[in-house]
């Protein structure tokens, strides 16, 4: 009896420290629950992905303005040059007294002359009437000439070019607008240069193209 009570005392405890262990491994199960708000902390992880792609979008979005907001500039800045080198010729052509058309054509024989009266009409966009008029005009200041074609079948055929001799005058009304040129061409590289020729090359093609478009047929 005694034996089997201290065996049953004995197991007791053993059985109740047997159970208390079991009982101490509850909160340890417990202290393991924490890791799951750390597989649920992956989910904000994979949501994070969708503002990514969204900020991607909104990136595209932004730059994509940005390019239209800058060639708007550059057109506005376009029209704004042309307005202005429209004054300066007035100005120049008012020193001279040459009309704006009259400095026009002018312009076009000093690059492409000489050239014949209907070549240089079509070249200014004009009608052969009202060239003819024009150099009538400019001939009378002594800023063209008319000479013979000697390559053409008809007689009556000339060519006209510009008077060198009276170049001088102009380029001294342009001299400031050329020195400001060649300081602003000063800032820029050669390749940088470059870039800028084609573009205005193509700028210049694409006006050429426009007005004779609408030019008569």
């Amino acid at each position: 009896m005694g034996s089997v009570a201290k065996n049953d005392g004995g197991t007791r405890p053993e059985a109740g420290g047997a159970v208390s262990g079991k009982r101490d491994a509850v909160p340890g199960k417990g202290r393991a629950v924490p890791a799951v708000p750390a597989e649920r902390g992956a989910v904000p992880a994979e949501r994070g992905a969708v503002p990514t792609a969204g900020g991607a979008v909104s990136a595209a979005v932004d730059a994509a303005r940005a390019r239209r907001r800058l060639i708007t500039t550059i057109k506005e800045s376009l029209r704004a040059m042309s307005t202005q080198l429209s004054l300066l010729n007035h100005q120049v052509g008012a020193r001279i007294e040459l009309k704006d058309v009259d400095l026009n054509c002018l312009d076009l024989l000093a690059r492409h002359g000489p050239l014949s009266p209907t070549a240089l009409a079509k070249r200014a966009g004009l009608h052969p009437a009202t060239m003819t008029g024009i150099l009538d005009r400019l001939e009378r200041g002594g800023w063209v000439v008319r000479d013979r074609d000697p390559g053409a079948s008809d007689r009556r055929s000339v060519r006209v070019r510009p008077l060198r001799e009276r170049g001088a005058d102009l380029y001294r009304l342009y001299s400031g607008m050329n020195a400001s040129l060649d300081e602003i061409c000063a800032g820029y590289a050669d390749t940088e240069l470059e870039l800028l020729a084609d573009f205005l090359h193509r700028t210049t093609d694409a006006g050429q193209s426009a007005a004779a478009a609408l030019g008569p047929g």
